[in-house]
């Protein structure tokens, strides 16, 4: 059963919204996410987020049904951060949890500093096996470069700052800048990339999975200035296409890019992006190198079907042990 509540695309039993703020609707929904329990008897619960819906569920089933709780990355960098409430929840939501998965061994290091886990593990998301047929194998990089970021327009992701720091390349004509038409910084965005080259970002709109991933694999880097981030299944998912990952040097980023397989920046020293872009013509070579290293590395940890084997597997055990007691 898939309890939830937003409104979604797939079939779910919608809780109902109670409380006149959004932080205090989670606990609010307590009642009914037990009475889901009661009648719909799981053998576990599977909340996602530990600051909302993870502490929601740790109220709701009291010990009384093993929790196997979904971090996934805000949950743990950024709400604890907000006031001693919001960590207090998110803490309250990790000690609760029989088992609790992380995207990244920095995400699950975080999360200790916040709650004890008792028990943990890095499963990354990754893509799905048939997306393979999508990866470029030794195609050279157009001309000018075709680099997305598929990242909103939101402060977090620093597009603002990406636009400021390649203008030179834009107004030149070595590159060419792919956005995402949706965040709350989108019309400045616009703003400035019209000032600079007009047609030379250009910004796609919301399309369903086929269609994104196909759409991406006619790029030739993937790039990010996120200041925050797990391990962002956009990387991964850029890896196994054959893009070449660009991205600002963070620790979640880390577990999964280097040197060897692609380009990391600094934000204290964003213009390295700018040298790092316009040498990528003169080192096909090396980029085919990356895009077989990463092709590698993602069909050895980053294939979606394996890594939800791996959390049914968790839950199976979890649930065995249970009907056991």
């Amino acid at each position: 059963m898939l309890a939830s509540l937003e409104r979604g695309a797939i079939h779910h039993y919608h809780l109902k919204h109670r409380g006149l703020v959004w932080f205090m609707r989670g606990a609010a929904s307590v009642p009914e996410i037990r009475l889901l329990i009661r009648r719909f008897r799981p053998d576990l619960v599977n909340p996602h987020f530990a600051s909302g819906y993870g502490f929601s569920a740790a109220l709701a089933c009291g010990g009384a049904v093993p929790i196997v709780l979904h971090l996934w990355g805000s949950d743990i960098l950024v709400v604890p951060k907000k006031s001693i409430f919001h960590r207090n929840k998110t803490r309250y939501a990790l000690t609760s949890a029989d088992y609790t998965l992380g995207d990244s061994q920095y995400l699950l290091q975080e999360a200790h500093k916040v709650g004890h886990a008792r028990s943990s593990q890095v499963i990354p998301w990754g893509i799905e096996r048939k997306y393979l047929s999508l990866y470029r194998a030794d195609s050279p990089l157009s001309r000018p470069l075709r680099v997305i970021v598929p990242r909103p327009h939101e402060p977090v992701y620093n597009n603002k700052m990406l636009l400021e720091i390649l203008q030179p390349l834009l107004a030149d004509g070595s590159i060419r800048l792919t956005f995402p038409a949706w965040g709350s910084g989108l019309e400045a965005s616009r703003r400035m990339a019209e000032a600079i080259r007009p047609g030379a970002v250009s910004y796609y709109g919301k399309m369903n999975r086929d269609q994104f991933l196909a759409f991406a694999a006619d790029h030739d880097v993937y790039l990010s200035g996120s200041s925050s981030d797990s391990s962002p299944a956009s990387l991964i998912e850029a890896m196994a296409l054959g893009l070449i990952p660009v991205a600002a040097d963070i620790p979640g980023v880390r577990e999964w890019l280097s040197v060897d397989n692609g380009f990391l920046f600094s934000l204290n020293e964003p213009k390295e992006l700018v040298t790092i872009l316009a040498g990528l013509s003169t080192r096909h070579e090396a980029c085919l190198d990356m895009r077989r290293r990463n092709l590698a590395r993602v069909r050895e940890s980053g294939i979606f079907e394996d890594n939800v084997h791996q959390t049914i597997e968790i839950m199976s055990r979890l649930a065995g042990r249970e009907h056991e007691s």
